[in-house]
């Protein structure tokens, strides 16, 4: 099998890492397309020859060319390559708010993939969620699923709408994460806590709670009741966040990023 990734930003070096260290594909099956003068990365082992500026006729030759390059130079990007492009690619793309009817357009193919990864598939702990055109068969889907799967985990979708929900829930999530970390840590420091001491015991925290909820079965309501005893320090804390309506707030903020990936999307 033979990969061409264009654009060798964040996402086009964790998919090529990702493919040569899980060694699903061979570094010399795998070939980049990068912007005129960028800086060549040979670090994964591909060789110098694989890279390359210029848009010509072999781009043929690929099964797979992933489209990793910003929304917002795609539409350039799509007349230089649709008539080197083939029926028989799939064209797998990692490009936010770019829907599969507007890559079919503008490139005239017809076996598209559209993804939304986030930032964890940087070090193989991802979540991925992708949906595909109906000309993508069942055993291109399980190739494609398979090559997603070496940066993490990942959903397929039948409905392309929920790329954009999973934009506001995955690919956001991690920054949701990391702000409230930095509250814990930086509660933590003014409860006492030197700055290194408090990101250790926040760091630690989620860590822990992640992997021991990936333990067991039980629900996030059962083991907040667990670590909650009742009159207890933790249910002091949970009141607060009751009674400033967080899960709300957090709720209307995800809602908040779904209506952006909307607008971005159209």
């Amino acid at each position: 099998m033979k990969v061409l990734i264009i654009g060798f930003g964040n996402m086009g070096k964790t998919y090529a890492n990702s493919f040569i260290s899980s060694r699903f594909i061979k570094a010399e099956d795998i070939n980049i397309l990068v912007r005129y003068g960028t800086k060549i990365d040979t670090e994964f082992g591909i060789p110098d020859t694989n890279f390359s500026a210029t848009v010509s006729s072999k781009i043929n030759q690929f099964d797979i060319v992933i489209l990793a390059v910003k929304p917002q130079d795609f539409e350039v990007l799509a007349m230089m390559l649709k008539p080197y492009l083939n029926e028989n690619q799939i064209l797998f793309s990692v490009m936010a708010g770019v829907t599969i009817a507007t890559i079919e357009k503008l490139l005239g193919c017809s076996k598209i993939v559209r993804s939304m990864p986030n930032i964890p598939t940087q070090i193989g702990m991802g979540m991925t969620v992708f949906s595909a055109s109906s000309a993508v068969d069942r055993k291109e889907l399980f190739i494609i699923q398979n090559l997603i799967n070496t940066t993490g985990k990942s959903v397929y979708v039948e409905n392309e709408k929920l790329i954009d929900a999973a934009t506001a829930i995955s690919g956001s999530g991690p920054a949701y994460v990391f702000y409230f970390m930095k509250s814990m840590i930086h509660a933590a420091v003014q409860l006492g806590f030197n700055e290194s001491e408090a990101e250790l015991l926040v760091n630690q925290t989620f860590m822990g709670s992640v992997a021991i909820q990936n333990t067991n079965s039980l629900s996030n309501e059962e083991w907040i009741t667990k670590v909650a005893s009742k009159g207890g320090t933790t249910e002091s804390a949970l009141k607060v966040f009751e009674q400033n309506i967080l899960e709300q707030t957090i709720v209307k903020a995800i809602q908040a990023a779904n209506d952006r990936a909307l607008e971005l999307g159209s």
